[in-house]
């Protein structure tokens, strides 16, 4: 049995109109007050709580002309990478969402009704991350548990090398699984269990939910079985499927039409501006984090005139979103409320924890942190002292002169306390295989400038190279300045980053992802010929064994190994 906390109580995010909790030393301004007797209500941008949303050209009818409205709340999550730490305090979150009435949190919201708010829970992708089938389910049933009604297909879904595997999540799944802009192929055992569209009846009310996978899989994924069977449309495919579909479902009297996309913010901009008929689109994949609404960010109007809005609540289940939303009879939007909260202000429930672990097994306890640096809030291009230590571990426990490691494999960080095995997993969690490569020193300097282009990009992508053994700096044009070796005896070794060396060798602890072109540090190639040995282990195993060996407690300081200038 779930105790719910008093409403008093609930620490939730502070973004247009959500609920803060009554802290005296954290109180509101009183100017923004819904209202006095109750200080826990407050509202940053609109004093009532909403925003309108009709086109300039419409008119908002009078209290006594308003039509029917129907209200909806929507629990929204999006890239959460398999983090079950966060799953854990998601399904708390989710919990609380299921039994506080919307009316006790937005009473300024749902202004002619206290009751009939249908709920609806959905997920946009990547809720899956990583080869692990064994963490894969625990994302499974984190959705079923928390009651999803439908996720769209991300990338990191098809991380799940044997689409075997991922048919038999899809088949235990209490949700649908939705991608309108992929073709599965009719040999896979994933072939018919991944729709275009469903529509969910709920209160007397039909709505239409399309989903988008992200039109760049092939390039997000490293090649697998799973990723074969698939073939994927470009984006002005996209918008053309996703506007058939949509004229399908309308064509059954469904008004209401909400897409769950794992397309990107400038593809979900581009859908809601070039169609008609859709209400929400719940986004994923370049981990915006959107609070509030906003016209012109996150509000758009269709080619009809009709709003249209777009969230995403960032990465790695760092945060979720609520949508409160009133629809009039035709089914477009009358008045909308986007919350954030951050998921770090709730616990862990412990039987959801043991839940996890009948799964996982019970982690083993391998070190413990004495302090550690703050990880970096632009993960993909900065210095990480949490992912240097794991580069370190692949050095050290693969003998090589050198190791690389993509900074977008990192999605956790070490804190003061206990380091366990699960901890581990959470910081890097994608199963890969490790290898040994044998690369020239210009195969190295080129793949590091690669990451150093990150830096000028809009979505920071793909990141930079996470190093061991070597030392560089760049500059905030994205261009390499300076790189040096430090050998195993810590000699420094200058290297020539406009004539490297195409002779000279080094040996290098990397992954798989890395070593066959992922994400385009190198020529794309299955099977390349600098490989010298292969292991069936991840880095994750690595960083345990290594951290064993090392002096208790640890400290994870900054070494500046890598510098932006």
């Amino acid at each position: 049995m779930i105790n719910v906390p008093n409403i008093n109580q609930i620490p939730m995010n502070n973004t247009s109109g959500t609920v803060l909790s009554q802290n005296p030393d954290n109180m509101p301004d009183k100017s923004k007050l819904i209202n006095n007797t109750q200080p826990q209500y407050t509202t940053n941008i609109y004093p009532t709580e909403t925003i309108p949303v009709y086109t300039k050209t419409q008119t908002t009818p009078s209290e006594s002309t308003k039509p029917k409205l129907t209200h909806t709340s929507w629990f929204y999550i999006n890239d959460v990478h398999g983090k079950m730490t966060n799953m854990e305090r998601i399904y708390n979150i989710s919990r609380e969402f299921d039994n506080v009435s919307p009316s006790e949190i937005n009473k300024t919201f749902y202004t002619n009704s206290t009751d009939n708010v249908s709920k609806f829970k959905v997920a946009s992708g990547d809720i899956i991350l990583g080869a692990n089938f064994t963490n894969n389910q625990v994302a499974n049933q984190f959705l079923n548990w928390s009651g999803f009604i439908a996720s769209a297909l991300g990338n990191h879904e098809l991380d799940i090398v044997d689409p075997t595997n991922l048919a038999k999540l899809i088949d235990n799944a209490k949700y649908k699984t939705l991608a309108i802009n992929v073709d599965v192929d009719k040999n896979s055992p994933l072939y018919g269990k991944i729709e275009k569209s469903m529509i969910v009846e709920k209160d007397g009310e039909k709505y239409g939910l399309i989903g988008i996978a992200p039109p760049d899989l092939k390039e997000r994924v490293k090649m697998n079985n799973t990723l074969k069977d698939f073939t994927v449309k470009n984006p002005d495919e996209t918008i053309k499927m996703v506007q058939d579909e949509v004229k399908k479902l309308q064509a059954q009297g469904i008004n209401k039409i909400i897409v769950l996309s794992h397309a990107g913010i400038k593809n979900d901009k581009r859908l809601a501006q070039e169609t008609e008929g859709i209400d929400i689109i719940f986004g994923a994949h370049t981990h915006d984090l959107i609070e509030g609404i906003k016209e012109g960010v996150n509000l758009f109007y269709s080619k009809t005139g009709e709003p249209t809005i777009i969230t995403q609540a960032g990465k790695d289940g760092e945060n979720v979103g609520i949508l409160n939303v009133d629809f009039d009879e035709n089914g477009v939007i009358k008045k909308a409320q986007n919350n954030v909260i951050k998921t770090r202000d709730y616990n862990r429930p412990l039987f959801v924890k043991h839940s996890v672990e009948t799964i996982i097994g019970k982690p083993e306890v391998i070190g413990r942190v004495k302090s550690a640096v703050p990880p970096p809030e632009k993960r993909l291009i900065e210095n990480n002292p949490h992912g240097n230590l794991i580069a370190d571990a692949m050095r050290s426990e693969l003998g090589t002169d050198i190791a690389i490691l993509n900074a977008g494999n990192i999605r956790g960080n070490f804190s003061q306390g206990p380091i366990d095995t699960r901890l581990i997993s959470d910081i890097t969690p994608f199963e890969d295989k490790m290898l040994i490569l044998e690369l020239t020193e210009k195969q190295i300097v080129d793949s590091i400038k690669v990451g150093c282009k990150s830096i000028t990009r809009s979505t920071n992508k793909p990141g930079l190279l996470l190093v061991s053994g070597l030392r560089y700096k760049a500059n905030k044009q994205g261009e390499l300045v300076d790189l040096e070796f430090i050998d195993k005896n810590n000699q420094v070794h200058k290297i020539d980053i406009n004539n490297p060396n195409p002779n000279k060798k080094y040996t290098v602890a990397a992954d798989d992802f890395y070593a066959t072109g992922g994400d385009g540090y190198l020529e794309s190639n299955k099977n390349p010929d600098f490989i010298v040995q292969k292991f069936d282990m991840d880095k994750n195993k690595l960083a345990c064994d290594y951290i064993k060996k090392l002096d208790q407690p640890i400290e994870i300081k900054d070494d500046k190994r890598i510098q932006i200038v």
